[in-house]
């Protein structure tokens, strides 16, 4: 989608469809008033009103969307009322839509909510959907956003977009079906991701994994037909002064559970499991686009978690890349196993951060629901620069401890540690297991189980299905890393 910055008073410019987001309870342009009685609209968050205002300004349609009262709005409810209106353009089958507000869109952080509301409100995975309607296909193609400022509202549109396309492309990984995306499609993407966005990108076969020693990965993915990969993706290079960050994503392209075999039930969404490795995937986009002034190395454990005879077993001993053992108890706890070889390997760049995206824990949806995102950490400033990324973008995070208890409930009597302590505290002994694998290196874990996908969407910016959680937590983090 095109999306512009201009200077200029929204009701005297002539369109096809003009947006006017409104604050509750404060007045409307007088030309506006004029149009409908005091008690039609009263600027409550996501309120909508439709007016044809009939020559009466320059718009051939006026859509009011509402903002709610002023000293509790944020940029989150601008990128509501952004995705609210794009969703009723699209109803409108306009083309071309203008946006306003009754205050100014001066900020560039509020540009950039608007711009993130609407590429995402815009967007649909109908990929595989017949016989759709008009207004089903129907696509806005431009939008105008109107500012006193147009060079901080510029510059924030553009990051909005950028972010938004990481998002979308995260939000496509997932949705596809389990088929289409096997271990080596998923390096295939990133390899495409690579040429697209100029990534040095680096995919390990099966063949180099077995070489190199990635017993994790090679264990959990020897039941499927369709080989394992480990994807490195690499963005700037590690200088003096440039931070290194490494992003590490669960890529479980389908996951059946292996010999603990899931129930069906559980099985319908198993294609979402590779959602930490696809919020990897557009925050190593959206980061290029936005040409960050960082070393970032995006690594990837891509398996397909099979059933077979040839599928690893309960009570099999497995040597990580890092030496280290893992007893299994359960082979449904594989995500910890493939992530065990990408965090150690995360080691050899000396990073100042690791950062790690997992669809983790059925647990951490029982403790915080779809709604925010379980994290623990070693390192608490890591802890506090990822909260506050996630207080502006609006991706929130929760965060649990890791004390020395926890890790001591993922000891093992025969190996170094066990892949499953039982369902007590079950997300923290998970982060605590993976903790084990990143030496002294800070170390965030997010459990994205519960924000990865959702049914029944709660956002005007979301969509049945993935909802890309982690790129915009992650491009907020980088972008204000220090």
């Amino acid at each position: 989608m095109e999306i512009k910055v201009q200077a200029g008073n929204i009701l005297r410019v002539e369109s096809d469809l003009a947006v006017l987001a409104a604050f509750e309870d404060e007045p409307l342009p007088v030309e506006v008033a004029a149009l409908l009685e005091p008690a039609d609209f009263g600027g409550r968050p996501n309120q909508t009103l439709l007016l044809y205002p009939r020559g009466a300004v320059a718009p051939k349609r006026l859509l009011l969307v509402g903002l709610g009262k002023r000293q509790k709005a944020s940029t989150e409810t601008i990128r509501r009322a952004s995705a609210t209106a794009v969703k009723e353009a699209q109803k409108l089958k306009v083309a071309a839509v203008t946006i306003g507000t009754n205050g100014d869109l001066g900020l560039e952080a509020a540009a950039q909510a608007f711009a993130e509301g609407f590429e995402l409100g815009a967007y649909r995975f109908w990929r595989y959907r017949t016989g759709l309607s008009d207004e089903q296909t129907f696509q806005v193609e431009r939008a105008v956003v109107f500012s006193k400022t147009d060079e901080r509202a510029g510059a924030g549109v553009a990051t909005g977009q950028a972010i938004a396309r990481g998002v979308n492309f995260a939000r496509d990984l997932v949705n596809g079906p389990g088929y289409a995306m096997h271990p080596p499609e998923l390096g295939e993407e990133a390899v495409k991701l690579g040429q697209r966005v100029g990534l040095k990108v680096t995919v390990l076969d099966m063949a180099q994994l077995i070489e190199q020693g990635f017993g994790g990965i090679l264990a959990v993915g020897k039941g499927s037909e369709h080989e394992p990969r480990f994807i490195v993706m690499e963005y700037g290079e590690a200088g003096k002064g440039t931070p290194t960050i490494c992003l590490v994503g669960k890529g479980l392209t389908f996951d059946s559970g292996g010999l603990s075999l899931k129930p069906a039930e559980a099985m319908e969404t198993m294609k979402s499991d590779m959602g930490g490795s696809a919020a990897v995937f557009g925050a190593m986009q959206a980061i290029a686009e936005l040409n960050l002034p960082l070393h970032v190395v995006g690594l990837v454990s891509a398996a397909e978690n099979m059933p077979s005879s040839n599928a690893y077993r309960p009570g099999d001993i497995v040597k990580t890349l890092s030496g280290k053992t893992i007893e299994v108890l359960n082979t449904d706890a594989e995500g910890r196993i493939i992530l065990s070889d990408a965090l150690f390997y995360a080691q050899r760049y000396k990073p100042d951060a690791i950062v790690e995206l997992s669809t983790l824990t059925g647990a951490i949806i029982i403790a915080l629901g779809p709604h925010a995102t379980g994290l623990m950490a070693t390192d608490q400033k890591l802890a506090d620069k990822l909260i506050k990324a996630g207080e502006i973008s609006s991706e929130r995070v929760w965060q649990l401890p890791l004390w020395d208890e926890y890790h001591a409930m993922v000891q093992s009597q025969i190996a170094d540690l066990k892949n499953l302590a039982g369902r007590a505290a079950g997300s923290i002994t998970a982060g605590a297991f993976l903790a084990a694998f990143v030496g002294d290196y800070p170390f965030a874990h997010l459990d994205i189980a519960g924000t990865a996908w959702v049914d029944r969407p709660a956002k005007p910016y979301d969509t049945f299905g993935g909802t890309g959680v982690g790129v915009r937590l992650l491009a907020e983090f980088l972008r204000e890393y220090n």
